[in-house]
Formats: C-alpha cells, structure tokens, sequence
C-alpha cells in the first residue's frame, strides 16, 4: 500500500482519513500514517488509529509517503496557497482522494492535491483544479471549472458553466445559477443563491446574493 500524510490536524483532514478508510474497504490502497501539524499542543494526539505525528519535519522523516494538504476555514481561506506553498512539497507528492460514491461524469478533470467526499457529483466535462476541497453531496454541473485552491462546502449547487475562479470558498447550501462567473478570492456565503457575476475579492450573501464586503 503507498503510505499518506495529511496536514493539518483540522476537521477537514479527520474527513480525509475517513475517505481513506472508504477506499481502503473497497481496495486496499493507503497505508494512512497519520497528521502533521504545526501546533504543539496538537502533537501525540490521535484520532482513530491515527497519531499526531508531529510538525512539519515529518515530511523530510517520511520521504515515501505521499501527502494531502488540507487547510483553511471560512476566516483564513485566502492563505491556502501560501500555507500549501510552505510545506515546500515536490508536486509529484501530491495525491488526490475522492470517495467511492462520488459520480465523475464523461470529461471531467480533478486536479492534484484535492479532496471529494462523499455523493459528489461532478457531472460531465466539469474541470476542478489543484487544492480544492469539495464536501459531501455537491453537485457541479457540465462544463464547470473550479479554480485552484477552493472551499467548496457541503450541498451545494452549481449549475452548467459556471466559473469558479481561484482561492474561492463557496459556503455550504449555495447555489449558483448557470453561466455566473465567480471572480478569484471571493466568498459565498451560506445558503447564498448566486444569480449574476461575482467580481474578484469580495464576500456576497442572500437570496439573490448581495455583495457584504470585500474578502480579507
């Protein structure tokens, strides 16, 4: 089985570990070593089976193992990319794990480095890029493209052509009607229902969505 590291230590990768598990019982596939994280008083826990192993020094312990970088909330979504940056992880180490009942329709494309949990539906010729997370029972419709480095939360709908550009965090329960352009480093806000073009940097929310302010 390949070995797998994933950082941090944060919601997000406890959901990661149990969509390994779910491949894992369909085919034995990762040997799942455990979590890095930064933070001290992290370190030597354990969730499940699943130790705390320590900082990032881990990385240069375990030179075999793949990694699945997953960090960011609502509140720090736009240092994603940086945080992954520093890691300072070659590209090929980078794996992508996508739960067995997710549906991947004829031309889609999902990016390294990227995480779809259960019941996604990417439905035909949808492209998702690099370090995107998608939570559970999210449907993205034909000819879409997800940016890198996105949050895309749970039960939400995107409709065909839509454009999500990059570092964008869609709040779960949003829906977006089809052919919107989301500009890069702009937020959704939860349950928010998108019916025109979103520009870059800002956080929108409502029914329609309204523009709150811009991201930060």
């Amino acid at each position: 089985m390949k070995k797998l590291l994933l950082f941090p230590f944060n919601g997000t990768a406890k959901e990661a570990a149990s969509v390994v598990e779910a491949i894992n019982r369909q085919q034995e596939t990762w040997q799942l070593l455990g979590f890095i994280d930064d933070d001290p008083q992290k370190q030597g826990r354990r969730f499940g089976a699943y130790p705390v192993l320590g900082g990032r020094e881990q990385l240069e312990r375990h030179q075999d193992a793949f990694v699945l970088a997953v960090p960011g909330r609502p509140e720090n979504f736009l240092q994603r990319q940086a945080l992954i940056a520093s890691l300072k992880v070659a590209p090929e180490r980078f794996v992508s794990l996508i739960h067995p009942s997710a549906s991947l329709g004829i031309g889609c494309t999902v990016s390294s480095n990227t995480l779809l949990m259960a019941n996604v539906v990417l439905t035909a010729n949808v492209f998702v890029g690099r370090s995107v997370v998608i939570l559970p029972n999210t449907v993205i419709a034909h000819d879409s493209t997800v940016g890198d480095y996105c949050l895309v939360g749970a039960n939400v709908s995107v409709a065909g052509g839509v454009t999500v550009g990059d570092n964008c965090y869609l709040g779960s329960g949003a829906r977006i009607i089809h052919e919107v352009s989301i500009g890069e480093r702009s937020l959704i806000g939860l349950g928010a229902v998108v019916i025109n073009n979103v520009a870059s940097g800002l956080v929108v929310a409502g029914n329609p969505a309204r523009i709150i302010r811009e991201s930060r």
